[in-house]
């Protein structure tokens, strides 16, 4: 009689294992289609940043051959573009090896330098570290 009832309990806990792995693996699913959308909106939000080059707080700079600020007129270096730089354009130059829309290979190697020497805190460097898990 007791192998009846421990046989009755197993198939209790059996099913309530199942019940609840199928739940979970219910929730799971839910959650990868709620979340794939999100990622998507994030992708194209993140294709759509800025980047100023130089940040504010050395507006006016130049960008030599190395991605460095320098004074403004230092033989050598480049001024800095009209307007801030698209996440999309660093993210496709950096991919691909080629050059930023509208500048030429030595200035958009400058460019990319000095966004690839971004570091927390500066102007741009969220969207480039976002960039940077795009091209993963």
């Amino acid at each position: 009689m007791d192998d009846d009832t421990t046989s009755h309990t197993d198939d209790q806990a059996g099913r309530t294992t199942r019940r609840r792995a199928l739940m979970l693996g219910a929730v799971g699913a839910a959650s990868v289609v709620s979340i794939r959308p999100a990622l998507a909106q994030a992708a194209g939000s993140v294709l759509m940043c800025d980047i100023p080059v130089p940040d504010a707080g050395r507006a006016g700079g130049y960008i030599n051959k190395d991605g460095e600020v320098v004074a403004a007129g230092t033989a050598g270096a480049y001024a800095p573009p009209g307007r801030p730089l698209k996440g999309e354009d660093v993210r496709r130059a950096l991919a691909s090896g080629s050059n930023l829309p509208g500048y030429d290979y030595d200035r958009s190697r400058a460019y990319l330098k000095y966004v690839q020497r971004l570091q927390r805190g500066n102007a741009g460097f969220t969207c480039f570290a976002s960039v940077q898990m795009l091209r993963k």
